[in-house]
């Protein structure tokens, strides 16, 4: 039976390509001697589907009388995410007790003026086959649904009652509490310290103002936080000119008529200020260092524990999402690259990136190493996080100022070339996701009131040269270092020499003398 099936397989070959081009190409015969970058003898030329022309309308924004931006982008299928997000995060707490955020994130989608507990809002959601979520970050905080389109009434309602009509119950306020105190704790014994990390390089970078303010809050402010701090930050903050009502998947002009029902005349359950104390400082960069000596042995533990590691991140500033360099910032953080020391993969997983060729596959004592970007609408922070043994941090502080001082070289053709297509493919194939979509309608048009499209964003990484990334790459340099420092740091440099080997020519540190060990 087989060995017939076989047969038929080979007979069809031969009827579609003829016994010519079957005796060539299969696997009977020897190599075609074609190269892979040329198309194959005999085969019909392919017919791509084309562009109608309308993709630069693709993202529709209406303004309400209220202030009040509503954004969509339609997209074929039967479910929609549509969400509210607010110009208010952890960098706008200045005048309160730090925390707020992070409360409000936890106290999202509990019980409101029209439902009375969580459970009801999630009842309502799953007869339209919806989810709901909130996260906060340091300037945005997000309120999102995703349902069946046929719900989007039901779920512009909800949301305008989750967003203006919580009833921030007292025992809501004290069930916050004790989850935002076991994150605490988590954050501290969880074995990944990346997000610790980038808060500590965050206050070092910023010395306590707008983005170094804690995202998390912090443990003594827990208790201070009830329903009147909140009620008087949402006043200031929850405002319709600084929200924006976000949509894929639905057809515009529903979005805009849903905004006006729900949203539009609607008055917050904590009451209404003619004029808002609003903060509109200005990130100031300072530069610094932020140290926790700790114990790192009970991390991880168990038959196989990760090894005690201390770990490093260095930070340069580097410019806001507003700015033209921005696209230059995103190449050049692509193409450090980098990641773990177990990291499995290829090419399309980074394996060719600096952080790769020039530090993990040379130095193998070395476990982690790499480049994170964090970028907002007035500063930005490109850094390198490192981790190995506490007796080797000098060296491997070294090795990544070293490589801080190379971004300013003359960056490969090849290299170059490399970061540009991986980035526009990381972009694309993100924009794949309805959820990314909306988020990147939703920012877009919250921070700037229009929205770049992926094309258009492509042609800006196209057009990145080498000149490009030395010319970001010196005027990065010219900023003092952030510095992070995590586990046993009696190796660790002192702030003066990271510094001093970040201003030097090879990125080398200053040689120490000791007379005893």
């Amino acid at each position: 039976m087989a060995t017939h099936m076989s047969r038929c397989r080979s007979w069809s070959r031969v009827q579609r390509f003829g016994i010519a081009a079957y005796r060539k190409y299969s696997s009977g015969g020897g190599y075609p001697n074609i190269s892979l970058s040329s198309p194959l003898p005999g085969i019909p030329k392919p017919v791509f589907a084309s562009v109608d022309g309308q993709e630069k309308y693709e993202t529709k924004i209406t303004t309400l009388e209220n202030g009040l931006r509503v954004a969509s982008q339609n997209k074929f299928g039967q479910f929609c995410t549509v969400g509210v997000l607010v110009n208010s995060g952890s960098r706008h707490e200045t005048k309160y007790p730090s925390g707020i955020a992070h409360f409000l994130e936890k106290l999202a989608f509990s019980s409101t003026a029209q439902y009375g507990s969580k459970d009801e809002i999630l009842l309502t959601l799953e007869k339209h086959g919806g989810i709901c979520d909130c996260q906060t970050s340091r300037d945005t905080t997000m309120y999102a649904v995703s349902a069946e389109v046929k719900g989007l009434d039901t779920v512009v309602s909800l949301l305008s009652d989750a967003v203006l009509q919580p009833r921030l119950l007292e025992e809501e306020i004290e069930m916050t509490r004790m989850a935002v105190r076991f994150e605490l704790e988590d954050l501290n014994m969880r074995p990944d310290p990346e997000p610790l990390l980038t808060e500590m390089i965050h206050a070092a970078a910023y010395g306590g103002n707008t983005v170094g303010l804690p995202r998390y809050c912090p443990i003594n402010n827990v208790d201070q936080i009830d329903k009147k701090v909140l009620h008087n930050y949402l006043r200031n903050y929850y405002r319709p000119e600084r929200m924006v009502l976000a949509g894929v998947g639905i057809e515009h002009e529903q979005l805009v008529e849903c905004a006006r029902r729900y949203l539009l005349d609607v008055k917050p359950v904590w009451g209404v200020s003619s004029a808002a104390n609003v903060d509109l400082s200005v990130a100031q960069y300072t530069g610094g260092i932020m140290k926790m000596d700790k114990d790192m042995s009970d991390v991880s533990l168990g038959p196989t524990p990760i090894p005690e590691l201390t770990h490093i991140m260095i930070g340069l500033e580097s410019c806001s999402f507003l700015e033209d360099d921005f696209i230059p910032f995103a190449v050049l953080n692509m193409m450090m690259g980098g990641g773990g020391s177990f990291s499995a993969g290829g090419p399309g997983k980074g394996m060719f990136t600096r952080l790769y060729l020039n530090v993990l596959n040379r130095h193998h004592w070395m476990y982690n190493a790499t480049s994170y970007h964090h970028s907002y609408e007035d500063s930005g922070l490109l850094c390198i996080h490192a981790s190995a043994d506490p007796r080797q941090v000098r060296e491997m502080v070294e090795i990544i100022t070293r490589e801080f001082i190379q971004m300013s070289g003359s960056a490969g053709e090849m290299e170059l070339e490399r970061a540009k297509t991986q980035l526009k493919s990381m972009l694309m194939m993100n924009l794949e996701s309805r959820p990314v979509i909306f988020e990147d309608v939703g920012r877009q048009v919250l921070s700037t009131g229009k929205r770049k499209l992926p094309h258009e964003l492509c042609t800006l990484i196209s057009n990145v040269t080498a000149s490009d990334i030395k010319r970001v790459t010196t005027k990065m340099l010219r900023s003092k270092p952030a510095v992070a420092a995590l586990g046993d740091l009696t190796e660790l440099p002192s702030y003066e020499h990271i510094q001093a080997a970040l201003s030097s020519k090879d990125g080398r540190l200053p040689r120490m003398y000791r007379l005893f060990r």
